[in-house]
């Protein structure tokens, strides 16, 4: 599939989604989130894809938030619609993705920029990079999930400060708040994401994907993330993968994955 607003490269199982609209330092519109959700569904449904990563065309931003142009005059009925449509296309999208994601987070991560990278399985920041979620300084809040996984990711007390101040953090603030993994300089940043998912790529996808559900598990309603974990546990018995993993183990020498 051809996309307007993105690029799509892969190497060996790794796949790389670039958003590319420099001239609004990434902003995310609807074509935009549609185009990022189309590309995660098929990257996914492709057996060989056992990482991603994702990242801004610009040098100076990752996302540098949503289009306000397209939702500055919505009805109240219209803003429910527009933050329950992006969750389910893409934040959620993301975060319940079998296939690990990691956010390369080049420049400025602000409003929706931070809410999809704090939807990725892994955060790793470029040294410029500036974080945030400012939507009240437009009289909004987050409607991506950011009031949600914002406090998971650093705690209530820092995620109010962020929030109700719409200040930006740097990236070793970031760091040290635990909001993104690891901090490197803009020429490093692809190629360390590619690094993490190297070691990714050598393990299990089977038990991968269970291991990203039992995770989430704990931040769901009405989940218990325990039972989830001892369901899953159990489930890796039955697949080829689990089979494939111990054999080799037994036989010292490396396993070959299938994802069954």
């Amino acid at each position: 599939m051809s996309y307007k607003n993105i690029l799509i490269t892969k190497e060996h199982s790794i796949a790389t989604i670039t958003i590319n609209r420099p001239e609004k330092l990434n902003a995310l519109n609807r074509v935009t989130i549609q185009e990022l959700h189309k590309a995660f569904q098929e990257l996914e449904q492709n057996q060989d894809t056992r990482a991603i990563i994702l990242t801004g065309s610009s040098p100076k931003a990752f996302v540098a938030g949503a289009d306000i142009a397209e939702f500055a005059d919505f009805s109240v009925e219209e803003g429910v619609q527009l933050a329950a449509q992006g969750q389910d296309t893409l934040f959620n999208f993301v975060e319940n993705l079998r296939v690990p994601v990691i956010a390369a987070i080049n420049g400025f991560a602000l409003g929706g920029g931070l809410e999809l990278a704090m939807a990725c399985h892994i955060r790793v920041a470029s040294d410029n990079a500036k974080m945030g979620l400012p939507e009240v300084s437009l009289g909004v809040i987050p409607g991506y999930g950011g009031t949600q996984r914002l406090p998971q990711l650093i705690g209530k007390g820092r995620a109010m400060e962020m929030i109700l101040s719409a200040g930006m953090v740097s990236a070793d603030e970031a760091y040290r708040t635990g909001l993104v993994n690891h901090v490197v300089s803009q020429e490093e940043l692809v190629g360390f994401c590619k690094e993490i998912a190297q070691k990714i790529i050598k393990n299990s996808p089977a038990a991968i994907n269970m291991a990203i559900n039992a995770v989430n598990a704990n931040y769901k309603e009405g989940e218990n993330g325990f039972e989830t974990e001892i369901k899953s546990f159990g489930k890796c018995f039955g697949t080829v993968d689990f089979k494939e993993g111990t054999k080799a183990f037994l036989e010292k020498r490396k396993a070959v994955f299938t994802g069954e």
